[in-house]
């Protein structure tokens, strides 16, 4: 099996408990970071919130379509995403896929199939970002490895907080602008729902242990956006 970096995560859609207990067991076991969600909108605000590396999205959920999940998601986000469906329709699939969806499974499935499936997308997902290093003795960060350090100790962020904290550090010294964040972060539908930058940037300082009256790293320009202040 592939070596797994142990902040891998994934989020479970899925309004049967006794799957998303299943799932969640079966992937903690193999190392992945597992979230879970019971309905749709849960799922995308825990995506818009927390972030996550892939996608498994049951079909029939109690909120609404797993379809409109994955059109809704396809708008801001690219992360794999797998299918599950009770369904075993053709055309769905296609329907589906063409929608956006990466992969689709019919249930019931075996957890050593859907294991594998995972495994390929990941592996099939490129390396895109560029190697900064970002080192001033209190706090380091490598952006192309995901990995963020205080005091020569790891810290644990999650995929939005890191990339929110990525995008300041590539713009270092320079203000980035809240619909450039927004836009990236979440997709251009999006760029006016500001609170979930105001939430991101308050779990992102406490861990950085940054200060929002008093800031070395993230400063705040009212009513444009934010700088990244680190020397």
């Amino acid at each position: 099996m592939a070596q797994l970096n142990l902040q891998t995560s994934i989020l479970i859609i899925d309004d049967e408990p006794q799957i998303r207990k299943f799932l969640d067991i079966a992937l903690r076991a193999q190392g992945y970071q597992v979230h879970v969600a019971e309905n749709g909108m849960k799922g995308l605000e825990t995506l818009a919130t927390r972030g996550a590396d892939l996608l498994i999205l049951d079909l029939g959920l109690p909120d609404m379509e797993g379809k409109d999940v994955l059109t809704e998601l396809r708008q801001w986000s690219d992360i794999p995403v797998i299918v599950l469906s009770a369904r075993p329709d053709e055309n769905q699939k296609i329907e589906l896929l063409d929608a956006g969806a990466n992969d689709y499974v019919t249930k019931p499935f075996s957890i050593q199939e859907l294991s594998a499936r995972i495994r390929v997308m990941f592996r099939n997902k490129p390396l895109l970002e560029q190697n900064i290093i970002f080192n001033d003795g209190y706090l380091w960060v490598d952006v192309a490895e995901h990995l963020a350090k205080v005091e020569g100790a790891e810290i644990v962020l999650t995929k939005k907080e890191f990339q929110l904290l990525a995008l300041l550090i590539r713009h270092q010294g320079k203000i980035v602008t809240q619909k450039q964040i927004m836009t990236e972060l979440w997709g251009i539908t999006h760029k006016e729902d500001t609170h979930y930058l105001r939430i991101l940037v308050k779990k992102l300082r406490t861990k950085i242990g940054d200060s929002a009256l008093s800031p070395k790293y993230i400063f705040t320009i009212a009513g444009v956006g934010l700088r990244f202040g680190g020397v």
